[in-house]
């Protein structure tokens, strides 16, 4: 019954998504499309509360199907599912959807496209809940594809400037690899099949290759080691773009889809322990980036980067449910803490430093507040919501057979995590002010202080809530040892005390002149990657083309080619040609005697 009414609203919520898209774009195209969503998000509490109320017997897999194109042997359908995944996302997306929109109407007010703005970000919405209600391969795809152009046209923004643009070529770039991933493997199942239904790959084996290309599709998408500098580069974007693309759609979609297929990964040990490593490395390499930044909209790019390789670790010790929890609590704080930062920014007109701001907590007392609660979050500070996901992901990481290697680079991602997010809150928040004292700071507007208001009450209050929908009631057990459980919460205190002991070195005394930079930065993995990989081989492509085409082509069919010919005519000639001209002469006169002859004759026999 539960999936029947969510198929309902569903599609009610869809098509009250889309009616701002089809009217006229006017100056209030905006106000129309927090309306939609708002109205949207209210709809879909209906199928949660119905599930909350009658129970888990009343969730069952539900799916609807549609013929799309009919090709005689085999069928292409457009089929929606509808799970408790895709109940508990909706809401979700939804209500941070809503606070973006929201805050955007502050925040691109000057922008003369800000109508257009709406309703891209409303397109991509519409793309992300397309993605997480597809039942098989070809609607996904159709979702998959959705968010990665919007991401496109979101990230380039402001294409007047190069940086935008080349960020959002990046991310289109990056994003063509998992695309090849996601295409290879749908080959295959079509192939096998006739068939993009998902039951099908549940009811079969499939190879170890097949689940590699769905991990590349994944990783891609969700910003995994190697994978990972466009998001980064997305922040070129407007603010509003980072908060919704970095939250709650395009780069929980590769974990996303591993959830999905989750069935066929936990039978493939190769593809479990590729997942636990690839998160394990993209979680501590990410946190250990972030200690490095001086950007606050970097800092917080990173450490979605960090958390997204916390949600691939728990899909590599088989716990889907962990990894599905960790995107919904990481949805509040982390739009939260984009749109805290482009509050600040904004008041501090476009500087995004932290080491020129602090002392902003008498200026802007509500958002440095909700930053620090969604930093403290982030952190996994017990009793807010990240604290229910993330220290659920270290037990269950640090209580499995799980590699040892990729267990401490778990934890040191925790350890890190508590580091960064401390010097985030304590540069910008405390200290003194280090910014221009005649700057005028105001977040009295209510598009301003609603948003992180709401996103800040779910951070604390929806994580028993959501731990409560997602898992089943069961009577607790202790089943570790006390110093286990407690693994990361201590790690974390004394992260938080030794970042708080090193932020107040820089106070206590000034150098006398700047020093060096001698520390890690991870752009020196972009220059590795972008810059030295990509001169190496266009010298190689340089030095090869030179050799085929200069001298091999150009000498034989070229313009070069005339000159040579003749010059081998010339040598022939040579060689029958000895300066002998009585021979000459002798040898045309008997030549012309024959020609002669032979005429002759042939007009005697004509006579006659």
């Amino acid at each position: 019954m539960t999936s029947v009414i969510a198929l309902a609203t569903t599609v009610t919520s869809v098509l009250k998504l889309t009616s701002p898209l089809f009217r006229p774009t006017t100056h209030n195209t905006h106000l129309q499309a927090k309306l939609a969503v708002k109205g949207a998000f209210f709809i879909s509490l209906i199928p949660l509360v119905t599930f909350v109320y009658l129970g888990a017997g009343s969730m069952t897999n539900f799916s609807t199907k549609w013929e799309w194109l009919n090709m005689g042997l085999s069928t292409l359908d457009m089929n929606l599912k509808f799970d408790k995944y895709q109940i508990m996302f909706l809401p979700i997306a939804l209500l941070v959807s809503w606070s973006i929109l929201e805050f955007s109407s502050w925040y691109m007010e000057s922008d003369p496209k800000m109508n257009t703005f709406s309703k891209h970000l409303l397109t991509f919405l519409l793309a992300m809940i397309i993605l997480t209600s597809s039942g098989n391969l070809i609607t996904l795809f159709l979702g998959w594809e959705g968010v990665g152009i919007m991401s496109y046209l979101l990230i380039g923004w402001y294409n007047a400037r190069s940086d935008a643009a080349v960020a959002a070529l990046q991310a289109v770039l990056y994003n063509r690899v998992g695309d090849i991933g996601f295409l290879l493997a749908f080959c295959w199942v079509y192939k096998n099949s006739l068939s993009t239904s998902l039951n099908y790959i549940f009811s079969t084996t499939p190879p170890t290759i097949l689940l590699l290309a769905f991990i590349v599709a994944a990783a891609s998408k969700s910003s995994q080691f190697m994978l990972h500098p466009w998001l980064v580069s997305a922040m070129e974007g407007p603010t509003p773009v980072s908060a919704l693309l970095h939250s709650s759609t395009m780069v929980v979609a590769g974990v996303f889809l591993l959830i999905r297929i989750h069935p066929i990964i936990a039978q493939n040990q190769t593809a479990l322990t590729v997942c636990l490593c690839l998160g394990a490395i993209s979680s501590a390499f990410a946190a250990f980036s972030a200690l490095t930044q001086n950007d606050v909209k970097k800092i917080i790019a990173f450490s979605t980067s960090s958390q997204l390789g916390l949600m691939m670790v728990s899909i590599g010790i088989s716990l889907p449910n962990l990894a599905f929890f960790h995107i919904c609590t990481h949805a509040f704080f982390k739009a939260m803490l984009f749109l805290c930062a482009g509050i600040i920014i904004h008041n501090l007109h476009d500087n995004q430093d932290i080491r020129r701001m602090g002392g902003l907590y008498k200026d802007l007392p509500i958002t440095t507040t909700c930053m620090t609660v969604g930093s403290l979050a982030l952190m996994g500070t017990p009793f807010l919501i990240g604290f229910y996901s993330k220290d659920a992901i270290i037990e269950a990481t640090t209580n499995s057979y799980a590699n040892t290697t990729a267990t401490l680079l778990t934890l040191a991602a925790t350890a890190f995590t508590a580091i960064y997010s401390l010097r985030l809150t304590y540069y910008t928040s405390m200290t003194q002010p280090r910014s221009n004292p005649l700057m005028t700071s105001s977040e009295e507007h209510t598009s301003v202080k609603n948003p992180i208001i709401r996103l800040a009450l779910g951070s604390i209050i929806m994580g028993p809530i959501l731990f409560f929908l997602l898992f089943p009631s069961f009577p607790m057990t202790h089943t570790m040892p006390t110093f286990i459980k407690l693994t990361a919460l201590i790690i974390t205190l004394l992260s938080f005390l030794l970042a708080y002991d090193s932020a107040q070195l820089t106070w206590l005394k000034s150098p006398k002149k700047h020093a060096p930079m001698k520390k890690y930065d991870p752009s020196f993995y972009s220059l590795l990657v972008h810059r030295a990989f990509v001169i190496t081989t266009l010298n190689s492509a340089w030095q090869m083309i030179t050799h085929i085409i200069e001298e091999t082509w150009a000498s034989w069919m070229g313009t070069r080619a005339l000159p040579t010919a003749m010059i081998y005519f010339d040598r022939a000639m040579q060689v029958t040609h000895k300066a002998m001209i009585q021979l000459y002469m002798g040898a045309l006169f008997i030549t012309l005697l024959l020609v002669f002859s032979i005429l002759t004759m042939s007009s005697l026999l004509a006579m006659s």
